[in-house]
């Protein structure tokens, strides 16, 4: 027994570490990642190692987790600035660009392959959510225009939700028959999104409430609290037969935007949970598959792709952005960019779990397309970006404020590091003009630190410690912002240092 917990555990120890490395080979080579961890998944599986595993209930399972983490990463990390402006068009991709490309998909397969209307439109329903791992991971790297990439992000983190009610209702009646008017289930799904939404921005309100007023006694428990209040509000949105992952979303999305304590540290948690979901999920979907089933999908796999990236993704994107002044080479750009990956590959377990007729061809094809497509794409997004010039001028990072409450002063402890590129570097401290109440009191500068004067220059990798009361913090981040980015004359340029401003 012991043996075999330990042989497990160190099997489970290499396979992280193998898959950590794999980031850094996987983006010198221009591939995402998840290519890798799929591909580790099946050398483990019995074709490979050996490992036997055919459990989709399991997998299911497992999936929605990983997806709830995934989900809330990508919402802690989104900027209310950048998304407000973009939040109806990408809404709209996210629910009517999903029925698009369900119908679409839908169609064409039913007319090409044969199959019955309820298992062409369930490859649809299974293929029509772009993912937000795949997005999130490969955009990242790029500089878009602020509003494409706040786009993308946003639909990836929302149009999970539709399409897992339009899997589960289709999977529903594939095998229970139908299950009533097709406008009741239309106003079904409409209601669980709008559920789920509001219970998302219910709890995240009232989570940053908390989390703001009642100072925890150590700075690693806000982060585990922030992941447990987006874990709630999946629970609580699933119980209360709402959109859970939408929920999700919502309630991350208003978490990340709060004025947290320990803000950052919140967002390095998030970010290092994600990865380990990502991992376990794409090894866990690689085991799955069977290679000897695999090549009998290249061929169908590679029609319903081609279905989907030149046609259903492109008419989604033109019926529901054209309105909102998006150019031709945003759209064009839009189409190319939607990355399917793990959630297709979750989905198409959903029928596979609950034993819907023709489930093992669609988990097959849908594994293939997924792997075939999107290292196809991913790797040919940033010379697409730059052929349709959408494409950003190099920027400084963005200025990161982490922040420590310091209770009894009723002040906050403000920490920083210019970054290359900020016009930060070379003011002087009397020249940031920070609002009474603020003051810097430690600069950090290779390994050295060292309280500042009105004479001090500031200069490029520098860390600052600045304490600034409650009343005060506010402005005092906005000038450091501003500064940052149009150097000391920022006023005089009109730049009001919001957070995020694109």
């Amino acid at each position: 027994m012991s043996g075999s917990f330990e042989a497990a555990l160190l099997l489970a120890a290499g396979v992280l570490l193998v898959s950590v490395a794999a980031v850094r080979l996987s983006s010198r080579a221009g591939l995402p990642s998840l290519i890798v961890y799929l591909l580790i998944g099946v050398a483990l599986g019995e074709d490979g190692l050996g490992i036997q595993f055919e459990d989709a209930d399991l997998t299911r399972t497992l999936g929605m987790c990983a997806l709830v983490v995934i989900i809330a990463e990508g919402g802690f990390t989104t900027r209310w600035p950048v998304l407000r402006p973009v939040l109806l068009p990408s809404s709209i991709l996210a629910t009517v660009g999903v029925f698009v490309s369900v119908a679409v998909v839908g169609g064409i397969v039913h007319a090409l392959f044969d199959r019955p209307w309820g298992l062409a439109l369930l490859y649809g329903a299974a293929l029509s959510s772009t993912d937000a791992a795949a997005v999130f991971s490969t955009l990242r790297w790029l500089r878009l225009r602020p509003r494409l990439t706040a786009m993308l992000e946003a639909e990836s983190g929302m149009n999970d939700a539709p399409a897992v009610l339009l899997v589960l209702a289709l999977s529903t009646m594939a095998v229970t028959g139908s299950p009533g008017p097709w406008w009741q289930q239309a106003l079904l799904i409409a209601y669980e999104l709008a559920a789920g939404a509001l219970l998302g921005l219910g709890l995240g309100f009232v989570g940053a409430l908390g989390l703001r007023r009642f100072a925890l006694p150590a700075a690693g428990l806000y982060p585990l609290a922030a992941v447990g209040l987006a874990v709630l509000a999946y629970a609580a949105g699933s119980l209360a037969h709402a959109s859970g992952l939408l929920a999700v979303y919502a309630a991350a999305v208003v978490l990340g935007n709060a004025r947290i304590p320990h803000h950052h540290a919140m967002l390095g948690f998030a970010d290092g949970l994600a990865w380990l979901a990502q991992i376990g999920l794409f090894v866990l979907l690689g085991l799955l598959a069977s290679p000897s089933r695999l090549p009998a999908a290249v061929g169908p796999a590679l029609v319903v792709g081609a279905v989907l990236v030149l046609l259903a993704r492109p008419l989604s994107v033109a019926a529901s952005v054209s309105w909102f002044r998006v150019g031709w080479r945003e759209q064009a750009f839009l189409s190319w960019s939607g990355l399917r990956g793990a959630v297709p590959i979750v989905l198409a377990t959903i029928p596979l779990s609950m034993g819907v007729p023709g489930a093992v061809p669609l988990f097959d094809i849908v594994f293939v397309l997924v792997v075939l497509f999107t290292a196809a794409q991913a790797s040919t997004i940033p010379p697409v970006a730059a052929r349709l010039g959408v494409t950003s001028p190099g920027e400084a990072t963005e200025l990161l404020v982490e922040t420590a409450p310091l209770e009894r002063m009723d002040a906050d402890l403000l920490q920083l590091e210019i970054p290359e590129g900020s016009r930060l570097a070379g003011v002087y401290i009397d020249e940031l003009r920070l609002p009474a109440g603020a003051a810097i009191t430690l600069v950090l500068r290779d390994g050295v630190g060292f309280v500042p004067d009105a004479r001090t220059r500031l200069q490029s990798g520098d860390g600052l410690l600045i304490v600034a009361t409650a009343a005060c913090r506010d402005a005092a981040e906005r000038r450091l912002r501003a500064v940052s980015r149009r150097g000391r004359l920022a006023r005089w340029f009109g730049e009001a240092g919001e957070a995020d401003h694109g």
